[in-house]
């Protein structure tokens, strides 16, 4: 028996119209998850998508790279297989849970000298830009977001029973507090990379939105370096139904310009 949520099923056509057929059984299908091996100890599988949007934020020479929503791992890894010798990435975690996992990762697919390169921390991301001395701080973040990610409620009869259009609306506050707290603390001159596997609008370029209207200036967003999927109006989305399966996975990249108060 397949469970229907019709208001799930209405807020999707609403947004793809005929397409949310296909890519609804797009997403029921998934592409199984691919090796990454550059500079590992052991592959490292996930979906071809999130190794594109970790491979989008570009790697200063040297200074403080944060992956601020880094469990389970695979784009610190990604990060990681890339950055020069003298860069330092913190890979944060709000969830002690989760931190374990993201430890196990990096102790399991690192050698000790690109491990040591690695922090794990638990702070909450959202918050810590509030704190004195800690905004202009970061070289490079990297934000992929707690977002509605279709394809798992799809395949989980109980989320999508209680699926409701208020938590796109919900997810994107957060995610707002995330992005904007991370602009705050890049560096001048420094690159953000958000990303969601959302299909929400709301939770893409509608929350990358909020922050060219807030920073005006101080921002200039840029075209991910990346060239599968579909141009969007601040990055690119990946979708299965038209890249064999890889996605969904949307990457917005902004530049900073000045510091900010």
């Amino acid at each position: 028996m397949v469970l229907v949520n019709q208001a799930f099923e209405e807020y999707y056509q609403n947004l793809y119209g005929r397409r949310w057929g296909s890519l609804r059984a797009s997403l029921l299908a998934s592409a199984p998850a691919v090796p990454y091996t550059q500079g590992l100890r052991k592959p490292y599988y996930l979906d071809r998508g999130s190794i594109i949007a970790a491979q989008t934020l570009p790697l200063p020479a040297g200074g403080l790279i944060l992956d601020a929503c880094a469990a389970p791992g695979g784009k610190s890894l990604v990060i990681l297989s890339r950055m020069p010798k003298d860069a330092k990435l913190l890979a944060n975690e709000l969830s002690r849970e989760r931190r374990r996992r993201l430890h196990k990762t990096l102790d399991a697919h690192l050698d000790g000298d690109t491990r040591s390169q690695a922090r794990i921390t638990g702070f909450d991301a959202a918050a810590l830009a509030a704190k004195p001395g800690e905004r202009n701080r970061f070289d490079g973040i990297l934000l992929d977001v707690p977002c509605s990610s279709e394809a798992h409620i799809l395949c989980n009869p109980r989320r999508l029973a209680q699926w409701t259009a208020a938590r796109p609306r919900f997810l994107a506050k957060r995610q707002w507090s995330l992005l904007s707290a991370a602009f705050l603390l890049l560096k001048p001159g420094g690159a953000l990379v958000y990303v969601t596997c959302a299909l929400s609008q709301e939770e893409n370029d509608g929350v990358a939105a909020r922050l060219e209207r807030k920073y005006g200036a101080a921002l200039m967003a840029e075209e991910p370096a990346f060239h599968e999927g579909e141009k969007t109006r601040y990055g690119r989305i990946l979708l299965p139904d038209a890249g064999g399966g890889i996605g969904p996975i949307y990457a917005a990249r902004f530049r900073k310009r000045a510091v900010l108060p």
